[in-house]
């Protein structure tokens, strides 16, 4: 992390100003992601790039918006096999120059899922999730990924990206649990059994 050695305000750098906002939004779920959430506050805070500029690995931290897709009447999650990382992963992409991360996932959606994004009403229009992943192969880099969670019938996604995709799989919780971890995300398990959390205690009001 570098520092331009400027101070911080919400008048010279909005965009910065509204990504520790969203950041603060979230409750950390364990001890790794109260570590990622102090790691990206600090990143944000200290003036350093945040967005990609050049692919693959420009800066080398850089910020991304996933989105895991939800058809609550399946009880399914969407995950997609992307054939550059090799895994099975949440939908999502870097956020563009001074882009908010919302809309980031609004562009995305509709590129890569053809469907208009719809906020799930456990969340909103926040993320429920951050992580700092170190990515492998070539071009090798860091996400700071904030994790936003959709609402969508299942039916409705007839189509996807297949530059970007091989294929994509509706899971249930139980069924992404019980997958590899050298399959999936590294994080993947971790924000299913944080999502369970949330969605246990939203059915119990």
């Amino acid at each position: 992390m570098t520092s331009t050695g400027h101070p911080l305000t919400e008048y010279d750098d909005q965009p910065r100003a509204r990504l520790l906002e969203l950041v603060g939004t979230i409750a950390p779920w364990d001890d790794l992601e109260h570590t990622h959430l102090k790691t990206a506050t600090q990143w944000i805070a200290s003036g350093a790039p945040v967005y990609r500029v050049h692919k693959p690995d420009v800066p080398a931290m850089h910020l991304v918006s996933y989105f895991v897709v939800l058809d609550d009447t399946r009880d399914q999650l969407l995950l997609v096999a992307h054939r550059k990382a090799g895994l099975w992963l949440p939908a999502g992409g870097h956020v563009e120059p001074g882009e908010d991360p919302w809309a980031a996932v609004v562009r995305e959606c509709h590129e890569e899922l053809g469907i208009q994004a719809t906020a799930s009403p456990i969340t909103g229009e926040l993320p429920l999730f951050l992580t700092v992943t170190e990515t492998r192969g070539q071009g090798a880099h860091t996400d700071v990924s904030l994790w936003y969670l959709l609402t969508a019938d299942a039916d409705t996604i007839t189509s996807y990206d297949q530059d970007e995709f091989n294929a994509i799989r509706w899971l249930t919780d139980e069924q992404v649990l019980e997958e590899s971890d050298e399959l999936l995300d590294p994080h993947m398990h971790r924000f299913t059994h944080k999502l369970q959390h949330f969605r246990t205690g939203r059915h119990c009001e």
